[in-house]
């Protein structure tokens, strides 16, 4: 796993996902992105299917203005949202949420890799913070 920390962009994975908004009129490519981990139920989720997820719920929730942490790994993500200067509708929240859940649920890669190491409080915490900031 290329990660260097608990942040949601804090990993190659995140980080490569968000180039892929580049010159994007909409939010299909964040939908799409959210629909692939909702679509697994309770299959086996592999990490950067999760890791993907995170930052498309990311996008989400920067779009409703509610910001999480900026930093050049964010940047492409950060500078889409204020080109297209969407508001997402309740629909593309929610499977942001259902997507946030099924990343911490069982059976999840993400979440076995994060219990190995000594950072999955602070990981989870981060997760679980931009849960709130979608549902608020």
């Amino acid at each position: 796993m290329g990660t260097w920390g608990p942040g949601i962009f804090d990993n190659d994975t995140a980080a490569d996902w968000a180039f892929g908004l580049e010159d994007l009129p909409d939010t299909q490519y964040i939908e799409k992105t959210l629909e692939r981990v909702i679509e697994i139920r309770d299959g086996y989720l592999e990490a950067p299917d999760a890791e993907e997820a995170l930052a498309a719920a990311e996008g989400v929730a920067r779009l409703r203005g509610r910001w999480g942490v900026r930093s050049t790994y964010s940047e492409p993500l950060d500078e889409w949202v204020e080109a297209v200067k969407l508001q997402p509708d309740a629909n593309l929240v929610a499977m942001a949420i259902r997507a946030i859940d099924r990343v911490l649920a069982e059976p999840s890669e993400l979440v076995e890799l994060w219990q190995e190491g000594d950072e999955f409080d602070a990981w989870k915490e981060g997760v679980l913070g931009l849960r709130t900031r979608l549902a608020e």
